[in-house]
């Protein structure tokens, strides 16, 4: 029997984990679980707080498919995680949500450049992040003191459990492929953001206030018809009908031994004229 009390017992001794038909796992069979920089850098943030050097205790678990459910949202990534019990282990990682004043700040700083949003749109976070928000005094990634906190219903006095270091393992890869999951957890989740900069942007520029585009699905009941038809404009009022003749330079052109101009002054009047026959000896 081991010497450890029973609330320090991390499963129990020598048990293996009950196997999880369908269970979540990260995708990297071996080596390095982190692809991109600020996946790298958040889990050597951890390392730094004092949690990297326990996260190999759950890569196991983390690739077997040991995790039954994983969720992401504001302030917490929750998960249930199969041991060697029936029922699973509830698990939470909870990181700092920023405040209001926090989040305009943030807001207005990514808004100031369209480029930031352009990047998260493309699925990357440019290194120029952590500058602009440490020119906030914040940061995207945990801190010391109680910026992350971790909690897990096994037994295990260890902190983290392997139960926690493999969530640890699953958030690090969904920031892999999600840039959006770090600022999620601060509070923002993708579209809101993305609404809050485009707001942000409209403001600068002193087009908040401008009419909304109108979406499509809104326009198809008449999206076929015609327009409305526009007013006719008012006859112009009634000039001699030579005189745009007047105003056209003598292009120096003679025609029957007069100028060009002159001998077309006629056919003006013959144009201008609706009923040419009225009023002639001879018309009926």
């Amino acid at each position: 029997m081991s010497d450890r009390p029973f609330w320090a017992q991390e499963d129990y001794p020598g048990g293996r984990p009950i196997r999880v038909e369908g269970g979540i796992r990260i995708h990297a069979p071996k080596g390095p679980v982190a692809r991109t920089w600020w996946s790298g850098r958040f889990l050597s943030v951890l390392e730094q707080l004092g949690v990297g050097g326990r996260l190999s205790r759950g890569r196991t678990y983390a690739r077997s498919g040991q995790v039954v459910s994983f969720e992401v949202d504001a302030g917490a990534a929750v998960a249930l995680v199969q041991g060697t019990r029936p029922q699973p282990y509830r698990v939470r990682i909870g990181l700092r949500v920023w405040d209001k004043p926090e989040w305009r700040r943030v807001e207005e700083a990514l808004a100031a450049d369209a480029w930031y949003a352009a990047a998260l749109l493309a699925g990357t976070v440019p290194t120029e992040i952590e500058e602009l928000l440490g020119g906030l005094g914040m940061s995207l990634f945990p801190a010391v003191g109680n910026d992350l906190s971790q909690d897990c219903s096994c037994p295990d006095a260890m902190v983290p459990c392997k139960h926690l270091a493999a969530v640890f393992y699953l958030l690090a890869e969904r920031c892999d492929t999600d840039p959006f999951t770090l600022l999620e957890l601060r509070g923002r989740d993708r579209a809101t953001l993305l609404g809050r900069l485009r707001e942000e942007r409209d403001r600068a520029a002193g087009t908040a206030g401008a009419a909304a585009p109108v979406a499509l699905a809104d326009r198809l009941a008449d999206f076929w018809s015609a327009p409305a038809a526009a007013a006719v404009p008012p006859r112009p009022p009634e000039t001699e009908p030579g005189a745009v003749l007047a105003q056209v330079p003598d292009p120096g052109l003679r025609a029957g031994g007069e100028p060009l101009t002159g001998a077309l002054r006629p056919v003006y009047e013959v144009l201008a004229d609706p009923d040419p026959g009225a009023g002639k000896p001879g018309n009926v």
